[in-house]
């Protein structure tokens, strides 16, 4: 791994600052992270169909800042055993992926599973097991398969029904080895962020009905797949389900904020609140807020869906483990009339909020600014909320604009999220098990295409072969989990 000598001083004087000779706990466990759609390419191969990214990027380049799409991305269809070299190099305990539904299910109904698809995860899983690396699957982050928006995608209650079908194949071809699942990556970003404004996949907008019904319908999806797994599967395979939630820390601009911050912080639970809390359904303040402004508004219900009594109890409980992706935090005010809102990094406008980094924090790419404590904040929060539940961390990572490989930003911001997260377990009693580093290699970032790199390795895209070089933070990384240590 190349990193320069100036660089090799800095990391050492690091490991030998204040947090010299700390340990993570014993059954810690260190990994990195990818997703289909941002790194297989491969997306009309064999009997593949289109997910709505594919449709997405084909049909509105314009909604990328570079024009580009996922069609060939790192191209890890072909080239899955050196993504695994590189994982068995940094020595990460698991590697967390995404399966692609309408690679395994092309028709997104369970009718026909395609045996390429079969073979290909079945090759990424044992060739993982065979190197010590255990796999980790995200069974949905955002490629629902086209056919099924065409019929109503996330706002369609049947999406509970397909999902559960298409999570049911994937335990059956995959569960004896998959020992720790996650049902959807980030809800928040699914329904919210998506129908906010129509600039995420499938692009519609709809950000007063269409991001509450897919709410209500991916925890019945979630809960439904959970069941699953419980009823069908636990005995033989005995693993953990869970689902990933994003968040932001939030903390008042100031001291007038605090309730409007505490209303943030619980629209922020929205997708834990129905699983995790004692009561089970949506979080009290944000139903009763969203149902006294459905009123006002002329609505003769609440734009969101109550949860019947049986479906309280349908999904209340079904999580096994708690996945939290971390990555910025924000100062909270009351929006004006310059705001842009843009949930949860700018404003929320169901809530008239506006969402502030503070300026002392460090600056990064675009939406992602830099604040160690917030990660440990929330941490505890989330233990405040919902108990001594057991948390992974699924997602923390940090983006630059350039390519290079000698990261010091990456690597300082690395090093500084791990201390936090070191402190909020061994000093705060927080059940937090595992980190996952975003990402393994830089991939396709979404509506920023390719002028996003989150990855501790770099990956060419002007190379037909996509070759990959670990950067600097790859070597801080490998160092942390071998010593398992800071």
């Amino acid at each position: 791994m190349r990193a320069s000598n100036i660089l090799v001083f800095v990391i050492s004087a690091l490991t030998l600052s204040s947090c010299s000779g700390r340990k993570f706990p014993p059954g810690f466990k260190f990994g990195a992270a990818t997703a289909a759609y941002q790194v297989e390419g491969a997306w009309n191969v064999s009997d593949k169909s289109p997910s709505i990214w594919d449709t997405f990027t084909h049909d509105h380049p314009e909604q990328i800042l570079d024009g580009s799409n996922g069609d060939v991305a790192c191209d890890s269809y072909h080239l899955w055993e050196q993504d695994i070299q590189l994982a068995k190099d940094l020595g990460l305990h698991f590697y967390r992926f995404s399966l692609s539904w309408p690679r395994l299910l092309p028709n997104g109904f369970a009718n026909h599973i395609s045996e390429d698809g079969s073979r290909y995860y079945n090759n990424l899983i044992d060739g993982l097991i065979a190197n010590g690396i255990e796999p980790m699957i995200t069974l949905f982050h955002w490629d629902l398969p086209q056919n099924l928006q065409d019929l109503g995608g996330m706002t369609n209650p049947l999406i509970a029904e397909w999902f559960g079908a298409y999570s049911r194949v994937a335990y059956t071809l995959f569960g004896d080895r998959v020992k720790t699942w996650s049902t959807f990556n980030e809800p928040l970003a699914i329904c919210d962020v998506a129908y906010e404004g129509g600039k995420l996949a499938p692009g519609i907008a709809s950000p007063e009905t269409g991001i509450y019904l897919c709410a209500k319908n991916l925890m019945i999806a979630h809960a439904t797949s959970y069941r699953i797994y419980n009823e069908e599967f636990r005995a033989k395979y005995n693993g953990k389900v869970g689902i990933v939630n994003h968040h932001v820390w939030f903390t008042p601009y100031s001291s007038e904020y605090e309730e409007l911050t505490h209303l943030t912080r619980d629209l922020g639970f929205l997708y834990s609140h129905p699983i995790y809390s004692e009561t089970g359904g949506w979080p009290p303040s944000v139903e009763a807020f969203v149902a006294s402004k459905s009123e006002k508004e002329g609505y003769s219900t609440s734009r969101l869906p109550k949860f019947t009594a049986e479906e309280i109890e349908f999904v209340k409980g079904t999580a096994d483990y708690y996945g939290f992706n971390y990555y910025t935090s924000r100062l909270v005010r009351e929006a004006n009339n310059s705001t842009v809102f843009a949930w949860p990094s700018n404003g929320n406008a169901e809530l008239n909020v506006e969402l502030i980094p503070d300026p002392n924090w460090d600056a990064g790419l675009d939406w992602l600014v830099s604040y160690p404590p917030g990660i440990r904040a929330q941490l505890n929060l989330i233990r405040e909320y919902y108990g001594n539940v057991e948390i992974i961390i699924t997602e923390n990572g940090f983006s630059t604009s350039t390519d290079e490989l000698d990261d010091v930003t990456r690597t300082q911001y690395f090093r500084d999220h791990l201390e936090q997260v070191l402190l909020a377990n061994t000093e705060d009693g927080v059940n937090v098990t595992g980190y996952t580093a975003w990402s393994l290699i830089d991939n396709y970032e979404w509506n920023s295409g390719y002028t996003s790199r989150f990855g501790i390795v770099r990956v060419d895209f002007t190379d037909p072969l996509r070759s990959r070089t670990p950067r600097a933070s790859a070597e801080y990384y490998a160092d942390v989990i071998r010593h398992h240590s800071l």
